[in-house]
């Protein structure tokens, strides 16, 4: 019989260490840039001591303009290197927009395939943290919006570990939305683990009564939401969708046609939201399945709150999900 991989105690931030380091060790194409990723080390500690291992030519402190160093990533890859550019937090992101949207995106397709960007841009997203409203939003479903490009939204160790190099493949830029809550969660990670694929959907936990769809920082959450409803006697099935663009529809679809109820879970607002498109998606279809309408939990119409408590009433919450839950099994009146 097969030996079971030999597992270490780590972090969300060390296996996106890992993944990081060991891009860095194998192609000498990759190099990473952004601010603070240097002599501070990552904002959030993600390449601490790298500057002293790899040097300046591989880790490169960046002035504060995301126009700017996001558009020398996107020379550097059609130059034929594997640039990482990390940008502090999705809301500065918008500040290079134009250069990810009209630019990176376009370009293979302008160009008739002469040109490829094979650049990956990582940022933190997502609230939970006390930053307010210019450092918390989650702004994935609007990447996700944008075709040329492929989004990823890594909730788990493995993930965290093991999307980077497999995104560094692509011939299209990838970006890499790490949630900032996750980079202190604690599990077990293989020693021998290693790239993942990106094209798919993963089922986090099997069950029959309901479906709970997830994705980053909302995946916690669910799975939790899924223990307490396991306490009453109902199977949550927790789909964590793993890639924003493209998103793994046949594994959306198969979900829902196997417990008939849906419940989303998403921060972004729900206006126009990624959970928005996920529904209409199962409406299409996955109809003549569904035994209730589709919920969404998504955050309220306002910009992220800086109190605390109203931080956490502003975001999907655990019993937000659990209210959901009881409306598509009937348990609301």
């Amino acid at each position: 019989m097969p030996t079971a991989p030999d597992m270490r105690r780590t972090t969300y931030r060390e296996a996106l260490r890992a993944g990081l380091h060991e891009a860095l060790k194998r192609d000498p194409r990759v190099f990473l840039m952004g601010e603070d990723v240097g002599k501070y080390g990552g904002t959030y500690a993600v390449s601490r001591g790298f500057l002293e291992e790899f040097g300046p030519e591989r880790i490169r402190d960046t002035p504060l303009s995301e126009s700017a160093f996001v558009g020398a990533g996107i020379g550097a890859a059609l130059g034929g290197m594997r640039p990482i550019v990390e940008v502090m937090t999705v809301n500065f992101s918008l500040l290079a927009l134009d250069q990810i949207l009209n630019g990176a995106a376009t370009l293979r397709h302008m160009s008739g395939g002469q040109f490829t960007v094979p650049l990956v841009i990582r940022m933190a997203t997502g609230a939970g943290r006390q930053l307010a409203a210019q450092h918390s939003h989650s702004l994935e479903g609007w990447y996700a919006h944008i075709p040329g490009i492929r989004v990823l939204a890594p909730a788990t160790l493995e993930d965290a570990r093991g999307m980077l190099w497999s995104a560094l493949q692509e011939p299209d830029p990838v970006i890499i939305f790490e949630h900032a809550v996750l980079y202190n969660l604690e599990g077990e990670l293989p020693e021998d683990a290693g790239a993942v694929p990106l094209d798919r959907a993963a089922v986090r936990r099997e069950g029959k009564d309901l479906s709970l769809i997830a994705y980053g920082g909302t995946l916690p959450k669910a799975l939790q939401a899924a223990e307490r409803l396991a306490a009453e006697g109902v199977a949550a099935e927790v789909l964590d969708l793993r890639s924003l663009r493209p998103l793994d529809e046949a594994a959306i679809l198969a979900t829902v046609g196997k417990t008939h109820r849906a419940v989303i879970v998403d921060e972004g607002w729900r206006s126009g939201s990624l959970a928005a498109e996920i529904s209409a998606r199962i409406m299409e279809g996955a109809f003549y399945s569904l035994d209730a309408p589709v919920q969404r939990v998504c955050s309220e119409e306002v910009p992220i709150p800086y109190a605390r408590h109203l931080e956490e009433a502003a975001i999907p919450q655990v019993e937000d999900i659990l209210a959901a839950a009881g409306k598509v099994l009937g348990r609301d009146a």
